[in-house]
């Protein structure tokens, strides 16, 4: 048995001695939307609450041997943070172990009350559990909750359960063996192969075999090759691999380290947008506490080999997403595509041959290894094995973060686990569902005729859509088709590298063709000319970003074509959020009569004796907000 292994299960042991000196735990998310929620001083409280009631409070572990926690079980508690948990519209969130009780929207002020009744052990506090809306069902922990009731958590299990920078307590939980199993006992080939038989398909968004990919690496020539975690999400809405290096980062070194192997790689990078501050800390941390065990650097796993893994910042350019724009960005030139072939995995990192993959796909692989091929495939579909993380976002009643078997339908992300759609105030109403945007920028529309839809590659390909990178956006009644198209256009087209004219250019007119649209000046020859630069883009664009960027114009085209005609035929929006077709009026409970926007009027379009209420004609109005400014009793409605 080598010294890392050795070490590997000393460490194990020492976390489970050390797991029975306190009686309870106490798991505070940590994840970004949390923090910003005030989890942390939720933790602190707890803390305090914990000394008030005589309680050891435990917020670190201590390996030292040398260290023992002679305190009595029952009158300790471990606090601890963990990544998202996932139930962001309930945060912050506190689990409390061994019961698995989830207090949801926590505050510093409940401490002092989640830990009398955990000590005197009277029974949860009732009213911080969550209740389903429009029932009296009160839910103790997470099976009780629709929320998580269909979600199968194999990425973010951990990620919010675990403290994310404690690496004995990943290893207790099975961490690294899979890496070292492939290290220790495997050939590069038998490698590939099980992730092949998996049919594991890269999460990034294109879905190509990561087995394959990993094969097409391993058969290139060259002493030297390179494994890249591509942690550079970009999309609106988007932030599940954010909350995997956040609330999980040794899974993804885990990854990187069985990639390694089975190409033959001897350095690895992680590209981290610096956006995400908290990620950038923890993979850092969790590299530097993987090297000191010595499962980095020049003795991987006690082999006599060489893997050595670093985080690098990126600029957080949308476009680096694209493989070549990153390793670009990687050597330190501007983030911009090049040709393919030749592919990464022919000449990628300095010219070596690099496998490219994406957090969740490598934080997918060691089940693999760890449980089989077989096991993996016991979830999903034939074409599409396995789970897929979304962030839940938009018009729902529950938004977070989940993890659903591919094949889970759109009626049961949306209905039971986002436990419905809601107006633009929040309240929960029957029949407003109108569309999902699905895969961000880059993805396309779902409509009510796609409820029963299955998620997976191979369905959304069919529909003209995308899993893409996992955003999933929903839409009530009121949203406009034609702003949303707005939006992802001015997105992309502000991400747009501009190297080739396609993307540069075209993206830049139907940028300005939906906003002729929107702003009342479009005719139907608007459509047209819109629908046909859109189709040239995709046709012709260099790399993935223009490519997809005219899927929102063209899934909204397609599926919400009488919405576009209206905009250009009637001059009207029917969710009534184009403010050029807004209908400007007086309210008359609040007019009274003064005349000062009569006299204001260019147009001569409001009309009405003084100390009555005044009338607006619409046909003369300009809407050049005259009246607006002028009113002093906020009567002027539309502007």
């Amino acid at each position: 048995m080598s010294t890392v292994q050795k070490t590997l299960e000393k460490l194990a042991s020492r976390h489970h001695d050390l797991s029975r000196a306190y009686s309870h735990r106490i798991v505070v998310c940590a994840g970004t939307g949390c923090i910003a929620g005030g989890s942390l001083k939720v933790r602190d409280a707890l803390v305090e609450a914990a000394g008030k009631q005589c309680l050891d409070a435990i917020t670190t572990l201590r390996y030292e041997e040398h260290v023992e926690y002679e305190n009595d079980p029952d009158e300790a508690v471990r606090v601890s943070g963990s990544g998202c948990q996932g139930f962001c519209q309930m945060g912050p969130l506190v689990t409390i172990y061994p019961e698995g009780i989830l207090y949801t929207k926590v505050k510093p002020d409940d401490a002092e009350e989640i830990i009398r009744s955990m000590a005197k052990g009277t029974g949860p506090v009732q009213r911080l559990l969550y209740s389903q809306p429009g029932t009296d069902h009160v839910c103790h922990g997470p099976d009780d909750i629709p929320f998580y009731q269909l979600q199968t958590r194999r990425v973010l299990g951990d990620c919010g359960r675990i403290e994310p920078g404690d690496l004995g307590e990943y290893v207790a939980g099975g961490g690294y063996s899979a890496a070292k199993e492939a290290w220790c006992h495997m050939q590069p080939e038998d490698v590939c192969s099980i992730v092949l038989d998996s049919g594991l398909r890269g999460r990034g968004g294109g879905g190509f075999p990561t087995g394959h990919k990993w094969q097409l690496t391993l058969n290139q020539p060259g002493k030297h090759k390179v494994v890249v975690c591509n942690g550079d999400e970009g999309d609106p809405g988007a932030f599940m691999d954010r909350s995997v290096m956040e609330g999980n980062p040794h899974s993804v070194i885990e990854g990187m380290l069985i990639a390694a192997h089975a190409i033959g790689a001897d350095r690895g990078l992680v590209y981290v947008r610096a956006e995400y501050p908290l990620a950038v800390s923890r993979m850092h941390q969790a590299v530097i506490d993987a090297g000191d065990l010595g499962l980095l650097g020049m003795n991987v796993m006690s082999t006599g080999r060489t893997f050595d893994l670093e985080v690098m910042e990126g600029a957080g350019a949308f476009v680096c997403g694209e493989e070549t724009a990153l390793l670009a960005s990687v050597a330190g030139r501007r983030g911009m595509p090049s040709p393919k072939p030749p592919f990464p995995s022919e000449k990628g990192l300095d010219g070596q041959p690099t496998v490219i993959n994406n957090v969740e796909t490598l934080a997918s692989v060691p089940f693999i290894l760890r449980e089989g091929a077989h096991a993996y495939r016991r979830v999903g579909t034939d074409s599409s094995p396995g789970t897929k993380t979304f962030a839940l976002t938009g018009h729902v009643a529950n938004t977070g973060l989940i993890e659903v078997p591919f094949g889970t339908t759109l009626r049961q992300v949306v209905e039971t686990i986002g436990g419905g759609v809601t107006d633009n105030r929040g309240n929960l109403i029957e029949g407003t569902f109108k569309a999902v945007q699905i895969g961000g920028p880059s993805g396309g529309c779902l409509t009510q005729d796609h409820l029963d839809l299955p998620l997976d590659f191979d369905s959304l390909g069919k529909v003209g859509a995308m899993v893409g990178s996992g955003g999933l956006v929903v839409m009530n009644q009121h949203t406009c088709m034609v702003k949303v198209a707005r939006f992802f256009m001015q997105f992309t087209q502000n991400e747009s590298c501009g190297k080739c004219v396609p993307c540069r250019e075209g993206t830049r007119q139907m940028l300005a063709l939906l906003d002729d649209i929107i702003e009342g000046r479009g005719t139907i020859q608007t459509l047209e000319l819109l629908e046909r630069t859109a189709r040239t883009v995709a046709r012709s664009s260099l790399c993935g970003l223009g490519k997809t960027a005219p899927s929102p114009v063209l899934s909204t085209l397609q599926h919400f074509r009488q919405e576009y005609e209206a905009h250009v035929l009637h001059d009207c929006c029917p969710a009534g959020q184009c403010e050029a077709f807004a209908i400007v009026e007086i309210d008359g409970e609040l007019c009274r009569g003064c005349m000062v926007c009569k006299k204001k009027c260019p147009v001569d379009a409001i009309s009405g004796e003084r100390k009555e209420k005044h009338v607006i004609d619409p046909e003369k109005c300009i809407r050049c907000g005259a009246c607006l400014e002028a009113c002093k009793f906020n009567a002027i409605l539309g502007l």
